[in-house]
């Protein structure tokens, strides 16, 4: 099994990497995705959640107001630390429990934003780092993502510089242009993987 990390920052174009490396046969593992499935209604993980952050974090369905709460911690270094520390560990288990089901010899892509953040980088044989200048990044929040750009750049500067992120990088997607470029890519870092896998 090859494990890869793949990172981005915000706005990046991680996902539409995961979902076409998905689509050529990896095994996708989301942090994000887990991350919020361990906080649904009535899980351990959102009853922490509201022990720490209150009820005003929740929609009125009893949901968790990701924004709201996004909105909370991203100001506040010492309460993301909180909020991380009720969440790391309860998707660190759920990323055991997948990493068990897949098959041997498979490409299995940890799809993990705070990787440079975390120091995880040990953690993968490989590391795909998705580029993309801050400029082009701060833009698809504000345009595709209807960000304010105040929101916008302070999600930027709650995680690590590009500098840090190619740092840590065995593979780099530079991601600046169109979907079809991006694709065009795609088959080469799908070749580079197999090659890795099948060595490995």
């Amino acid at each position: 099994m090859l494990k890869v990390g793949l990172t981005g920052g915000i706005g990046s174009g991680k996902s539409e990497v995961s979902r076409r490396l998905g689509a050529r046969g990896a095994m996708i593992i989301d942090a994000d995705k887990i991350a919020r499935e361990v906080v649904e209604p009535g899980t351990p993980g959102l009853a922490r959640v509201t022990g720490v952050f209150g009820t005003d974090v929740l929609r009125e369905d009893g949901s968790l107001n990701r924004e709201k709460l996004g909105s909370i911690v991203f100001a506040d270094s010492e309460k993301l630390a909180s909020l991380n520390a009720i969440v790391h560990p309860l998707v660190g288990a759920r990323v055991g429990e997948l990493q068990e089901q897949a098959a041997p010899g498979s490409i299995v892509i940890y799809d993990v934003p705070l990787l440079a953040e975390n120091k995880l980088a040990p953690m993968y044989e490989v590391v795909i780092v998705v580029d993309a200048s801050d400029e082009v990044r701060l833009a698809r929040l504000v345009e595709l993502r209807g960000m304010s750009e105040q929101d916008a750049r302070a999600r930027l500067a709650a995680q690590a510089t590009r500098e840090e992120r190619l740092e840590i990088a065995d593979i780099v997607i530079p991601n600046e242009g169109t979907l079809e470029e991006l694709e065009s890519r795609m088959d080469g870092i799908w070749a580079d993987l197999t090659a890795r896998a099948g060595a490995s």
